[in-house]
């Protein structure tokens, strides 16, 4: 299979995951809103919509191969801001350091392929 069908096929996948992220946080946006604001987030709401409508719009971005630096970028940093104020895992107790920490990573190595997508 040539290289830029591979490439092809895993931006599709990793801009499909935020598309349906996307969607999904506007389904339960009530909820979602609610958690944000649990957590002492300001403009909870605003914050959800602005952070929801960016996977969404660069993940089909990155999913159809348009504008892919742009893309890759405005994904890794949602990504980079949303680990580091939702999976603070430094400030919590095991267990749940461990799982936090894990997601963490599991987000870290998100933005190390969104970066490839980036500059294909």
């Amino acid at each position: 299979m040539p290289i830029q069908t591979i490439q092809a096929v895993g931006a599709f996948l990793i801009g499909g995951v935020f598309v349906v992220a996307g969607i999904e946080h506007f389904v339960k946006f009530r909820a979602m809103s609610d958690y944000l604001a649990s957590r002492g987030f300001p403009a909870p709401a605003l914050m959800l919509a602005t952070g929801s409508a960016v996977e969404i719009v660069a993940g089909l971005m990155l999913a159809l191969g348009f504008a892919l630096p742009f893309a890759a970028g405005a994904l890794a940093a949602f990504t980079l801001a949303t680990n580091v104020m939702l999976l603070r895992f430094w400030a919590s107790e095991e267990p749940e350091r461990q799982v936090l920490r894990n997601a963490f990573l599991i987000n870290i190595a998100v933005i190390g392929g969104l970066l490839l997508a980036g500059t294909v």
